[in-house]
């Protein structure tokens, strides 16, 4: 199972990847954007359990809609669970921003591949995971944005999130 979802990501990495060098030659990328969320994580088993979620994002964009960077998140259940996410993110807006009249609001899907480490106070593992998902960003004035959004991932989970994003350049 575990193999079969890895080259799932895999093949999905590639053809979003592929996909970008019809884009590469355009001058009209945005500039590199952090962001920082909160949110909500349940975890499957016998029931959900639920975690909070806190973390940051850095997006550098390769063309006008696809970005990639790292995200790292904490996340705290009952008693002494914690987790930490860190993962390296493939992100493809689907509308394109252009200088002249951006969209005010710009879905995108995300996808990302790295480390889960789970620690419930006496030792813990680390193992590959990867997250999916979609959300929205609304722009709020030239640099700075609000977003949510909704991934599934492993150690299986679902994650909402919402949060702001700045953009450091235009």
């Amino acid at each position: 199972m575990k193999s079969t979802i890895v080259y799932v990501v895999v093949i999905v990495v590639g053809v979003v990847i592929g996909s970008a060098p019809s884009y590469a030659q355009s001058s009209e990328r945005p500039g590199p954007a952090v962001e920082i969320f909160a949110g909500h994580a349940g975890f499957v088993d016998d029931s959900t359990i639920p975690h909070t979620v806190l973390g940051g994002a850095g997006r550098f964009y390769f063309s006008p809609r696809l970005a990639a960077g790292p995200e790292f998140a904490y996340m705290w259940g009952p008693r002494l669970d914690r987790d930490i996410v860190l993962t390296g993110n493939l992100t493809w807006d689907l509308l394109r921003e252009n200088g002249s009249n951006p969209p005010i609001v710009v879905p995108f899907i995300v996808g990302g591949v790295g480390a889960f480490r789970h620690n419930e106070g006496f030792g813990g593992h680390t193992e590959t995971t990867f997250t999916a998902g979609g959300g929205t960003r609304v722009r709020i004035n030239d640099r700075l944005y609000g977003l949510v959004d909704f991934r599934i991932g492993w150690e299986l989970h679902y994650r909402i999130t919402g949060g702001i994003g700045v953009k450091l350049s235009k």
